[in-house]
């Protein structure tokens, strides 16, 4: 009988199981099936594991412990003991049927139920352990239907109103939204900043039918601080469910984008759970008693590089330009990336592919001064156009020099000198050079970014165009940054974004440049500001600037191109990416004389 009963507990069916109720009153088998469906309310889907022990015989009684696993999710298993008593008959053993044969603790009109208790997330925390992304507040606003009194003219008022206050909020479905809600819905329109619902606080309000509602959310200072590594957190998306069966629950938060979504599990904990006995209680209301809980643990914070203060002057500088454009700050000393800034939503910093350009001349010039094959001062001409197998090659603006120094070439940036100078270095010396400023190595800063990919083609007119950034050679910003800080550091370390969790395999620190190829490199980085192609820089304050700035074609078109600088001042290196920039004089030079002036 108690095989067949437990058989009957997981099936839902019983068959050959006679029951009676503890008064002695027998009770159909079909009757107990669905007052255990009943009574195991969410879990009636979920049959539990059962298994008995030895049965206690007394007399005309017997009473059997049944051990219960009850899987709640597909990772937690509610283990508890039970008991089931039978009586035995005329006809044999019966069962008896009540409520706490499924738990002790239930009774007539129980139900068992899961109730989820989310976990505090955390936030992420800038260079010196201070919160960059914590709880801010915010103002949902919205519209409850039954104060509305016109509502065409109140969806007309507020695209109007957020129109004016440049806010995208969306109004094309909020009248059909208002119409099909119950009067005393709360019809959400969008989420806003203090700063960004203040201004139209009042003009809001004064509408019949608009409601608000206070709220924090965990935010960075602003709405675009290093947005694109950073990330957002917001409701959880089908998308990011799908892709992990049962670890979230529709109006979970996640991270959506960056480091938010990349570390998501770290940062928003393991939720917690109970189960519960529930009842619908006189007033209606739902009274629940606890009988199995595990506690939420709450979220670790993610600790950054980032420094607030001058990923804020990045972000204003960026603002200076309308094309899409990207920043990168270094601190010299220790790696640490102080700014990762994008001007869209896209993290170009970090994972553009472009071509260089002329800062790749700070690569070349490396190779060539490492390995002897020029100096400083040695004479290597400059004409307005250099011929390779056939391939024509013309600096900017068709720039000739003459027979100047390899140090003028290098500040007045002549891509013919350097094409001159391809042969002596080569492919495997040009790939050399690039590996031991840190471009094209396995970086693992715990989050991705592009290191690089040095050109190896070998013909004579790949490499002529390689050694002045161009052809097959393509680089991101943070890779960039890291040559110009590998030089005036004189060794390559790679940038370091997070400090807790530390990335798992990051590269280790290259050797140390020879003192005698950064003596004349240091010095012509400078001449680039002081009389060559960033004089625009020579008089910002806070120390000597020294650096390359970079005109970089992307396709068969000349007048298509990027513009860079990258370079240093202190113990800070840059570099500056801005798309379709064309002169870097008129771009990216400015944003970054913006920028050091901002963070002295």
């Amino acid at each position: 009988m108690l095989d067949a009963f437990l058989a009957g507990w997981k099936s839902g069916s019983f068959a050959n199981v006679s029951f009676v109720r503890a008064s002695g009153e027998r009770v159909d088998a079909a009757a107990v099936a669905t007052e255990l469906k009943a009574l195991e309310g969410q879990f009636k889907d979920k049959p539990p594991a059962l298994a008995k022990q030895t049965p206690r015989v007394e007399d005309a009684l017997a009473f059997a412990d049944v051990a219960v696993s009850q899987p709640v999710t597909d990772k937690v298993t509610w283990n508890y003991t039970t008991s089931v008593r039978m009586t035995k008959g005329k006809d044999g053993w019966q069962v008896i049927w009540e409520p706490a044969v499924v738990h002790p603790k239930l009774t007539k009109g129980d139900e068992l139920e899961v109730r989820r208790k989310s976990a505090s997330r955390a936030g992420v925390l800038d260079g010196k352990g201070d919160e960059i992304v914590k709880p801010r507040p915010v103002t949902v606003i919205g519209v409850q239907p039954r104060d509305v009194t016109d509502l065409d003219k109140l969806v007309a008022d507020l695209a109007a109103l957020f129109k004016t206050a440049k806010i995208d909020a969306g109004t094309s479905d909020l009248a059909a939204r208002v119409k099909a809600a119950k009067p005393e819905a709360f019809v959400e329109i969008i989420t806003l900043r203090q700063e960004a619902f203040s201004p139209i606080e009042a003009d809001f309000r004064a509408l019949p039918g608009t409601v608000t509602r206070d709220e924090q959310w965990l935010l960075a200072p602003s709405r675009t601080f290093a947005r694109a590594v950073l990330g957002t957190v917001g409701p959880v998306t089908k998308e990011i469910m799908d892709s992990k069966p049962g670890a979230y629950a529709v109006g979970d938060q996640a991270g959506l984008g960056g480091l938010q979504r990349a570390y998501d599990d770290r940062l928003r904990g393991a939720p917690g759970l109970s189960v519960v006995s529930t009842r619908k209680a006189s007033d209606g209301t739902r009274q629940d008693t606890p009988l199995y809980t595990i506690e939420a643990k709450a979220g670790e914070a993610l600790k950054t590089t980032l420094d607030p203060a001058v990923q804020l002057a990045a972000e204003k500088a960026l603002g200076s330009v309308k094309q899409r454009s990207a920043m990168v700050a270094i601190r010299i000393s220790d790696g640490a990336l102080l700014a990762v800034a994008n001007s869209g939503d896209d993290n170009l910093a970090f994972t553009a592919q472009v071509p260089p350009g002329s800062t790749f001349k700070t690569v070349s010039a490396y190779g060539l001064l490492d390995a002897g094959k020029v100096t400083a001062n040695q004479v290597v001409p400059c004409p307005k156009f250099f011929t390779v197998d056939g391939r024509q090659f013309k600096n900017s603006n068709f720039m000739e020099l003459g027979s100047v120094p390899f140090h003028t070439d290098f500040a007045k940036s002549c891509n013919t000198a350097f094409a001159s100078l391809a042969p002596q270095l080569g492919p495997e010396g040009l790939a050399a050079a690039g590996s031991a400023l840190g471009l094209g190595q396995a970086w693992d800063l715990g989050y991705p970014a592009f290191s690089g990919r040095v050109s190896a083609g070998g013909s004579p007119t790949e490499l002529a165009a390689a050694v002045f950034g161009q052809g097959q050679t393509i680089v991101s910003p943070v890779a960039m940054a890291g040559v110009a800080a590998a030089v005036a550091r004189g060794q390559w370390k790679q940038p370091v974004l997070l400090l807790d969790p530390a990335p798992a395999k990051p590269a280790a620190d290259g050797p140390a440049l020879k003192q005698t190829t950064l003596d004349p490199l240091r010095a012509m980085m400078r001449e680039v500001v002081t009389v060559g192609t960033a004089t625009a820089l020579k008089d910002v304050p806070g120390g000597p600037v020294s650096g390359k700035t970079g005109t970089a074609e992307y396709d068969d078109n000349p007048a298509h191109t990027h513009a860079w600088f990258i370079g240093w001042q202190g113990d800070i290196a840059v570099a500056v990416f801005v798309e379709n920039g064309v002169k870097p004089s008129e771009t990216a030079v400015p944003v970054t004389e913006k920028f050091l002036r901002a963070i002295r």
